[in-house]
């Protein structure tokens, strides 16, 4: 079921989403214990990107009784996801829209990490990086052409020819030192790679695609798949087992969850 403030939204409700498509959310995977890694700082985004998106104020505890609400009955581990938009957003006036609500839907969380990942470089930038939108339609253009050419996912290389991120993840390297390094660039800062950078050692600069292909390891990381390895960056094969990669697994599993 997916709801609108609490309440089991229809077709109307979604609607201007699917067609209009302006707003934020952001997905949180539930343990089976029912808390959430880093619920903290996806309360934060969501009352960052509201302000951004909106210019209005979030109620993170309406938040919270929606999604206590939203997961009654459902089998954990889950994925849930709060959406924040306006139903009555008007594509000629989309800033007479000022009254954002908040839709909770739920699915099944997958295994965590999931397999080795094969990436594709593609030239691409996302709109406003900083905010998790729903404008997905690049990221997923640039996927579905990863995946025809037979990979699993795109990684993003801007303009200035630096790595940034992948389709729906942030991307880590182990450089021959076996230090973790976040690319600098224009990226969404994710929940689950700000969770380890509190908890690892780590630098943080600008990687090249061939400097990327070059590391001694690569990893991919959000919320539904926690540290995942990167088996290749087009086609250059990179091992999938590394001891830094198996730290940061552990490391990222023993930060304790939060209760709603």
């Amino acid at each position: 079921m997916v709801t609108l403030d609490g309440k089991p939204a229809s077709a109307e409700d979604l609607l201007p989403l699917a067609l209009i498509n302006l707003g934020h959310f952001t997905s949180m995977r539930v343990d089976a214990d029912g808390t959430i890694r880093g619920l903290s700082l996806h309360m934060e985004r969501l009352v960052r990107d509201c302000k951004a998106v909106w210019g209005a104020d979030l109620d993170t505890e309406r938040v919270r009784d929606y999604v206590r609400q939203g997961l009654e009955g459902q089998t954990r581990p889950c994925t849930v996801r709060v959406t924040i938009y306006d139903p009555k957003v008007d594509m000629g006036h989309p800033a007479d829209a000022d009254q954002p609500r908040i839709m909770v839907s739920v699915r099944s969380a997958g295994v965590m990490p999931p397999e080795p990942l094969r990436a594709m470089s593609v030239p691409y930038e996302r709109d406003l990086p900083e905010v998790k939108h729903v404008g997905l339609f690049g990221a997923l253009h640039a996927r579905r052409a990863a995946q025809l050419n037979g990979f699993g996912d795109a990684l993003f290389v801007g303009r200035d020819g630096l790595v940034s991120e992948g389709g729906t993840w942030n991307v880590g390297f182990v450089d021959g030192e076996g230090t973790v390094v976040w690319p600098q660039a224009p990226v969404l800062p994710g929940v689950t790679m700000a969770l380890l950078q509190q908890h690892a050692e780590h630098r943080i600069t600008t990687v090249t695609l061939e400097q990327a292909k070059g590391m001694a390891a690569a990893f991919a990381t959000n919320t539904s798949i926690g540290v995942r390895s990167l088996a290749a960056i087009d086609d250059t094969e990179l091992p999938v087992e590394h001891p830094v990669l198996s730290q940061l697994r552990d490391t990222y599993l023993s930060i304790p969850g939060e209760a709603l």
